[in-house]
């Protein structure tokens, strides 16, 4: 008896450090962000760019967590990526049912982009609401979710093309093959100032969705138990008001440079 105690203690050890997760190795935290998607964060032929980007610097440089900023590609590959695990932030983008599935969103969001409906101005139609885009024929980014309800409503509801990014969707505009294209009001504004386009195109009245968008952690990532110290670090940097000083400052960059390099 005297021997058997000493085994079974041992198994229980075992069966308790076995069960237990293993925590991955954080030793650097690889952020990346869709390319083309200013001024939240684009590409500019050398490096990711960006309010959303800057955020996630700041924050993961006052948690004192190493870290590299990442081109990977085109969004698909972005999220692709972010599904095996293979980057450990998105910066930053909204929380969905289906991203939920291999991402993890803190409680607090990183910044608020609201989506909007845009228009050609030599063809306006009545805008109040989501139903008045019944019947028409809309475009979208690839890969852009909006968040809400809206994503369903668009499924089942509306006619939607998606084309590879939002200059494709401006060009399809003014040629009147699409008659309204949706994407965050931000990016639309930051596109149309980058081509010169602000009296072709308006936005209209009220926004789709006030969505929030989050500083997200991939689930099969090194760093998914960083979550907490993110979340805590965001709420102080808003409460200073650092987060919306980093966003003047990025969307002022972008007016000085708007360049999306596309590869």
């Amino acid at each position: 008896m005297s021997n058997l105690l000493p085994r079974l203690y041992g198994l229980g050890l075992c069966a308790l450090l076995c069960a237990a997760p293993v925590q991955a190795n954080c030793s650097k935290l690889v952020v990346t962000a869709d390319p083309a998607y200013p001024p939240m964060h684009w590409y500019d032929g050398t490096q990711l760019q960006g309010a959303s980007i800057e955020i996630a610097k700041r924050v993961l440089g006052e948690l004192k967590i190493p870290y590299e900023v990442r081109y990977v590609g085109p969004f698909a590959r972005v999220v692709q990526l972010a599904e095996r695990g293979e980057v450990d932030m998105i910066a930053t983008l909204k929380k969905t049912p289906e991203r939920e599935q291999f991402l993890l969103y803190p409680q607090l969001p990183a910044l608020s982009n609201p989506v909007a409906v845009f228009q050609a101005r030599e063809r306006p139609f009545p805008f109040q609401g989501r139903a008045d885009l019944v019947g028409k024929k809309g475009g979208i980014t690839r890969g852009n979710m909006f968040g809400d309800d809206f994503d369903q409503f668009l499924k089942t509801e509306l006619k939607i093309e998606s084309a590879d990014n939002p200059e494709s969707n401006f060009n399809k505009l003014a040629l009147g093959r699409i008659d309204y294209f949706i994407t965050g009001y931000y990016t639309g504004m930051a596109y149309l100032l980058k081509r010169g386009d602000e009296q072709r195109f308006a936005p209209m009245s009220p926004y789709l969705v006030d969505a929030p968008n989050y500083l997200a952690l991939t689930q099969k990532g090194r760093c998914a138990d960083k979550l907490e110290a993110i979340d805590a670090k965001l709420a102080q940097l808003k409460k200073s008001g650092v987060i919306d000083e980093l966003i003047k400052l990025s969307f002022a960059n972008w007016k000085a440079r708007p360049q999306v390099v596309e590869k």
